[in-house]
């Protein structure tokens, strides 16, 4: 994309931002200016900034402990935090952690104290722990930095299942560290410090979400995040949860299925008749005739469908998935906890909350990154087939000031890209596995997109992180 169909992309945004009209209006009074798309603006609005890819656990489910990932460990240096500053008044939020944990970083509470004193009224600074290092002392130091956020993982409360998930960790360390945050509060009343957990969703810790609800909440808990899991090895794709196919194309094959049993039509042996059999029956012709007209009604609202997954689709998973996350739900009303649940499955709206909420993401080395997809290089499970992750790099502030960065128009480029949202649902697309995604080195995909979010569970609306 060129420069100038970038700004043209900009301009329309701009153009087409809501305003007050003063027609009819006696007396001409001041109407604030069109609003600008955060992608667009001249300034990030969130910035994730990794400051260190050590940590004091080994989590199973972690990229840093899957084969084919090339992830250094490092801390970032003060240099590149503070290059960052000229972007801090105009910030939103600023989350401070990466694929490490953040308390092992020396200057913690430093640069959350720097981040602090230049970002504006209103906004946040936060971080996500393990909170193994948590005792009062360190909470308080953090409370006086001016922390505003710290999130929790916390997978379980059965002390063999956190085992399990969190090597090196006990459940009792998190009791500690909600202990710890507690006191710290007292006695820093005026802190406006929330406290919140994340939980990443498998098949062996599912039931345990609405009880670690009430456990957390009991202990202070604000808020709570659940994340699917992203499986970066193939002995953990058996753990996932979620149904891959996407709900709307869940909803639309049922509703046809319904249909064609109420025509004495079933569906379930298609794949059987087209392709092994020439010479069909009349039953078995208008089956297929059946089968796809419905694929033409799903083209036409521009939903994928993938027979085979829906055909043996495991529907008592998907059942059992939506009951928890109901009663989870309740739990979280009944306890006062903001909860942030992921989908059942994958949504066909997409949302990119990184670009359309104006983040940038900085690696401990100074990279300038669009997304947590695309921020480290890794291997990883998408819907049943393996994935090469490399990251997308738009310079280093190192080299050139994070405000320059955020401006390149190859970045710009990028994130109205993105924000077309013209790319396919590749995890419901019947031609898996293609050599567009699947590849070691994504060029496009089948649209031609040069954005690699055609299978962006993040989009989807199945991974959720604090931001």
């Amino acid at each position: 994309m060129s420069k100038e169909t970038v700004s043209a992309v900009s301009h329309a945004c701009e153009e087409s931002a809501p305003t007050r009209s003063t027609v009819g209006c006696r007396e001409s009074k001041a109407v604030p200016g069109p609003t600008v798309v955060p992608a667009f603006r001249k300034h990030p609005s969130k910035l994730f900034v990794e400051l260190t890819t050590r940590c004091n656990l080994t989590c199973q489910m972690c990229v840093k402990q899957s084969w084919g990932n090339a992830i250094e460990e490092g801390d970032m240096s003060r240099e590149t935090f503070m290059a960052l500053v000229p972007a801090f008044p105009e910030l939103d939020a600023m989350v401070l952690n990466g694929i490490g944990e953040s308390l092992l970083h020396p200057e913690l509470e430093e640069f959350i104290r720097i981040a602090k004193g230049a970002m504006k009224p209103g906004s946040w600074v936060g971080f996500q722990s393990n909170g193994l290092l948590l005792n009062e002392k360190r909470a308080a130091s953090l409370i006086e930095a001016g922390l505003d956020k710290i999130c929790l993982s916390l997978d379980a409360i059965c002390p063999d299942t956190f085992r399990k998930i969190r090597e090196g960790g006990e459940v009792d360390d998190l009791d500690q560290a909600f202990n710890a945050l507690a006191g710290a509060r007292k006695r820093y009343p005026a802190s406006r410090l929330q406290v919140g957990v994340e939980f990443v969703v498998m098949q062996n810790n599912l039931h345990q979400l609405p009880e670690v609800l009430r456990w957390s909440a009991s202990r202070g808990a604000n808020f709570a995040i659940v994340s699917h899991l992203l499986p970066y090895d193939a002995a953990h794709v058996s753990q996932a949860a979620y149904e891959t196919n996407s709900v709307q194309a869940i909803e639309l094959f049922q509703a046809w299925k319904q249909r064609g049993l109420s025509q004495g039509i079933d569906i379930n042996d298609y794949f059987h008749v087209y392709h092994c059999k020439y010479v069909r029956s009349e039953e078995e012709q208008r089956m297929v005739d059946f089968v796809h007209e419905m694929m033409e009604e799903a083209r036409s609202r521009d939903v994928f469908l993938h027979m085979k997954n829906l055909l043996t689709m495991d529907y008592e998973k998907t059942a059992r998935l939506t009951r928890v996350f109901e009663e989870a739900r309740s739990v979280a009303e009944r306890c006062g906890i903001a909860l942030k649940l992921p989908g059942v499955g994958p949504k066909n709206d997409r949302r990119c909350d990184f670009i359309e909420d104006g983040g940038a993401l900085i690696s401990w080395n100074g990279a300038v990154h669009p997304c947590y997809f695309l921020w480290h290089k890794f291997v990883c499970h998408f819907a049943g087939r393996k994935k090469y992750v490399n990251p997308k790099v738009f310079g280093n502030v190192a080299g050139k000031g994070i405000m320059d960065l955020w401006n390149d128009p190859a970045f710009l480029s990028f994130r109205a890209e993105v924000l077309r949202h013209a790319y396919p649902f590749c995890s419901n697309c019947n031609l898996i596995p293609c050599e567009y995604i699947y590849c070691e080195e994504f060029e496009q995909d089948c649209y031609t997109n040069t954005v690699p979010c055609g299978d962006c569970f993040w989009c989807m609306g199945m991974f959720n992180c604090l931001q």
